[in-house]
């Protein structure tokens, strides 16, 4: 499977696989160009968000303003803060291109997994900061409101260290549950799973 249970057809022709989809300043729905215009209207032509969220590192990101606060539960995410709105998937795509140049845009996996956090900063502090270095052209879509959304999870307990399991190497996983948080379950042995990896994979589960 490709791109988390795609077959290799609809990688390269479905409009869920566009290449906007993770690089969103490439999307191009705005020129009326997609792969599939209907499915562009409701996802790319429609408020586009981007915000700061705390994964262990505080990072940039861009989602649909249907997606909040879903896309965050799904990084793992423990605080959030919208920084701008913009009218299409393109322009919140250029407005996190910028904001690249000073914070991550990729969920460090293992210190969200570990619970740390950045707490040396707050996200109205580091809002603030990038704020003054965007371009004026973006200052129309700024959100000055520094409301704060915060998210727990089930977790009984974070782990030391993880270790990530791949169900092609170890087919069978055994343990105890003890905490999800975005995309993974937590065992009791420190192993973590991605379920996301796993799509379009046939699992049973046992209890």
């Amino acid at each position: 499977s490709f791109s988390q249970g795609f077959c290799y057809p609809c990688l390269i022709s479905a409009p869920e696989t566009e290449e906007c989809v993770l690089h969103p300043e490439l999307c191009r729905a705005h020129e009326g160009i997609a792969r599939d215009m209907d499915y562009a209207q409701s996802h790319c032509l429609i408020d586009q968000i981007v915000y700061l969220a705390d994964t262990g590192d505080i990072k940039v990101g861009v989602t649909r303003s249907t997606q909040v606060p879903t896309r965050w539960i799904d990084q793992g995410t423990t605080q959030a803060m919208v920084l701008a709105r913009t009218p299409n998937r393109f322009l919140a795509g250029q407005i996190e291109v910028a904001l690249k140049q000073h914070l991550p845009d990729k969920t460090n996996w293992r210190k969200m997994l570990l619970g740390l956090s950045n707490a040396d900063n707050s996200l109205a502090a580091v809002k603030a900061l990038v704020i003054e270095k965007l371009d004026s052209s973006f200052e129309s879509f700024l959100v000055w409101e520094n409301e704060v959304i915060e998210i727990q999870y089930p977790v009984l307990a974070y782990p030391q260290k993880v270790a990530s399991l791949d169900l092609e190497k170890i087919p069978l996983v055994e343990g105890k549950l003890t905490g999800i948080k975005g995309q993974y379950l937590m065992f009791d042995q420190m192993n973590v799973l991605n379920v996301r990896k796993f799509g379009g994979y046939q699992v049973l589960l046992k209890v």
